[in-house]
């Protein structure tokens, strides 16, 4: 087992997995943490994958970018974010169960946010020397917005987009690429009880994807912002799958 801090690109990481010392993965597996956690927050996910599914240990290597704000002038120390939120505004939706509808919204920073990712996949691939088609793109909330935005606008489908409580954002952007962009296969789960992103949001994501031909594999739970125990029993599988296909 392995845990590398790096920085690649314009972003810092850690690097996780247990393959042995000339080892090349199969597949690349980039997961990007929600806003406000530590760049480290889902590094859990690499051992708890493969202890599930060991016989992926020889096959995959789990990338762990953390994003490139800081949020301690927040209050938040550790914490960061791909682009900054109004917690105010937020808070005050949670507090009265209004649906944060933010279909047409582009946020401040995203866009920029989305080419340093780029920017560090590029060289990602550059030192792997392996092809997009075996890189997995994945993220949690924030950090799956961030995801489908760059996983979109990639100039050769990744392997599969995998959104963890995520939701509709930039919605004719988001269109416009989908229309352009070559299929992949999608996993998407979502809680029946989120406050943060309403079930809603990420309905309208998935209805969007399907309407332009993307295959999605959609886990609902009774359940808050988080990854429940169905969806990464089926992110093992696709894995799985992933490795094992000639």
């Amino acid at each position: 087992m392995t845990l590398t801090t790096k920085t690649i690109g314009p972003l810092s990481c850690q690097i996780y997995d247990e393959l042995q010392n000339d080892q090349t993965p199969n597949i690349i597996v980039i997961v990007c943490h929600g806003f406000g956690a530590p760049g480290d927050d889902l590094v859990p996910l690499g051992p708890e994958i493969l202890r599930s599914n060991p016989d992926l240990a020889d096959r995959v290597r789990f990338v762990f970018p953390a994003a490139p704000l800081s949020l301690i002038e927040m209050g938040i120390p550790g914490g960061r974010a791909w682009w900054m939120l109004d917690v105010a505004e937020l808070n005050a939706a949670i507090e009265s169960g209004r649906i944060r509808d933010q279909r047409n919204t582009t946020p401040d920073g995203l866009l920029e946010a989305a080419q340093q990712l780029r920017e560090f996949i590029d060289e990602l691939q550059k030192e792997s020397g392996l092809p997009l088609s075996q890189f997995v793109m994945a993220g949690f909330s924030q950090g799956s917005m961030i995801s489908t935005e760059v996983a979109l606008n990639l100039p050769e489908p990744p392997a599969a987009l995998i959104i963890w409580s995520g939701t509709l954002l930039c919605e004719q952007r988001w269109k416009s690429l989908a229309e352009k962009s070559e299929k992949f296969p999608v996993l998407q789960s979502h809680g029946r009880q989120d406050p943060i992103l309403p079930y809603d949001g990420a309905i309208w994501l998935k209805e969007l994807l399907e309407q332009h031909q993307f295959e999605v594999d959609f886990s609902e739970f009774m359940g808050p912002h988080t990854i429940p125990e169905i969806a990464l029993a089926k992110f093992g599988a696709l894995l799985q799958n992933l490795t094992s296909s000639p």
